[in-house]
């Protein structure tokens, strides 16, 4: 029996995982005051930066002792200026259980060739032994897997007495989890996801551990101009006070601390965090009394609240790979078709099925109301097969 087509449509249909849905009551307008055809380093270009890193700093809680930085390139380049600038001295381990973790082991093993470097790695919806990690040695991992929807429950795996550094992926993470800097050196992340705003973008932020690093380690290797972090083996302070490594966009600059003060104004990092976990659980509600699909995450406690992934369960119609991704192609197809929403497909290299933003900038109501569209995009293609 066909599952009738749901009366309404998410208000906002945009569910992709990056570029995210812009922040409730978004408008253009917003970007009016932006300082378009105006230099960055001019005086109220390098106060628009500066005001941007330290509304970084209070509405993430970042501890005073850390520098937050803006880098070109979104996240990949914030993790790439951190990979090869910092490592080299100690061995490296590399966790991988997603797509973008396993670009940092490729640039840790593949292009750095570094010799004392490993790679631990679990397939998706799954965690590797974090128990493993040899914390004498530097450690890349990623907090959120984007393309996953596995998170790290929280920072108890890092000691806090290590020898190497920590170097944190947390662009799906920052803003909707809990972030424990204390047990990070290097964390990065690109505004145009929990916050929305806009791409080409990235943030970075060192501990006095990295800092220290930074100026006690010279890579053997070539550093592009847009990397260096330092002059004369001293840090350039410039850059950590809105001086960036190359030309902004002053207006994403503009978006990005429209952001901030929303995020600020509803009530911070608690607020943000509290939206992401009531989105996630409003799809969370619809997978427990739906047969045909589940969680990508098998185990709650490292099920993003951001990047929520699923999958179809063998009660589903399809039965193999193949017919797995044929059936969501055709799902998505049909409701992005409906205006009803977009962008929602699972990542290309995932298993198939579902990949639900849940970000702080989506509205609970419209998670709610894509989910009858789910029933009966599969009803509908299902029906027809």
């Amino acid at each position: 029996m066909a599952t009738p087509k749901p009366g309404r449509r998410p208000a906002n249909p945009r569910f992709s995982s990056g570029p995210c849905a812009k922040r409730p009551g978004w408008t253009p307008d917003r970007l009016a005051g932006a300082l378009v055809g105006r230099s960055h380093r001019s005086d109220a270009g390098r106060e628009r930066l500066a005001r941007a890193i330290d509304l970084t700093r209070e509405v993430l809680q970042v501890p005073a002792d850390h520098r937050i930085a803006i880098v070109p390139a979104s996240d990949t380049g914030a993790v790439e200026i951190a990979l090869w600038s910092l490592l080299g001295p100690r061995g490296v381990d590399v966790a991988v259980w997603e797509s973008f973790s396993a670009d940092w082991a490729t640039d840790v093993l593949g292009q750095l060739e570094l010799p004392q470097a490993r790679q631990l790695t679990a397939p998706y919806g799954a965690l590797p032994d974090l128990s493993q990690l040899d914390f004498d040695h530097d450690v890349v991992f990623a907090w959120n897997g984007t393309t996953s929807g596995v998170r790290v429950p929280d920072a108890g795996f890092i000691p806090a007495d290590r020898k190497g550094l920590t170097i944190c992926d947390a662009t799906s993470a920052a803003f909707a989890q809990d972030i424990d800097f204390a047990k990070l050196d290097a964390t990065t992340f690109s505004w145009q996801k929990v916050l929305g705003g806009e791409a080409a973008h990235g943030v970075l932020i060192l501990s006095p551990r990295a800092i220290e690093r930074l100026e006690s380690h010279v890579p053997p290797w070539p550093m592009p101009k847009i990397f260096r972090l330092t002059r004369d083996r001293k840090i350039v302070e410039a850059i950590f006070r809105g001086e960036t490594l190359n030309t902004p966009s002053m207006l994403a600059v503009e978006d990005y601390l429209d952001a901030l003060s929303w995020a600020r104004d509803i009530g911070g990092l608690p607020a943000l965090r509290a939206r992401c976990d009531a989105n996630a659980a409003a799809v969370a509600a619809w997978v427990a009394q739906t047969p045909w699909i589940d969680h990508l995450a098998r185990d709650p406690a490292t099920r993003a609240n951001t990047s929520v992934c699923l999958v179809f369960t063998d009660e589903s119609a399809a039965r193999t790979p193949a017919a797995r991704t044929s059936l969501s192609r055709r799902m998505v197809a049909m409701i992005e078709a409906e205006g009803a929403g977009f962008d929602f497909g699972a990542y290309r290299a995932a298993p198939p099925g579902f990949r639900i933003w849940c970000g702080a900038t989506v509205e609970t109501t419209d998670v709610a109301l894509l989910t009858p569209w789910l029933d009966w995009a599969y009803g509908e293609a299902t029906a027809a097969a």
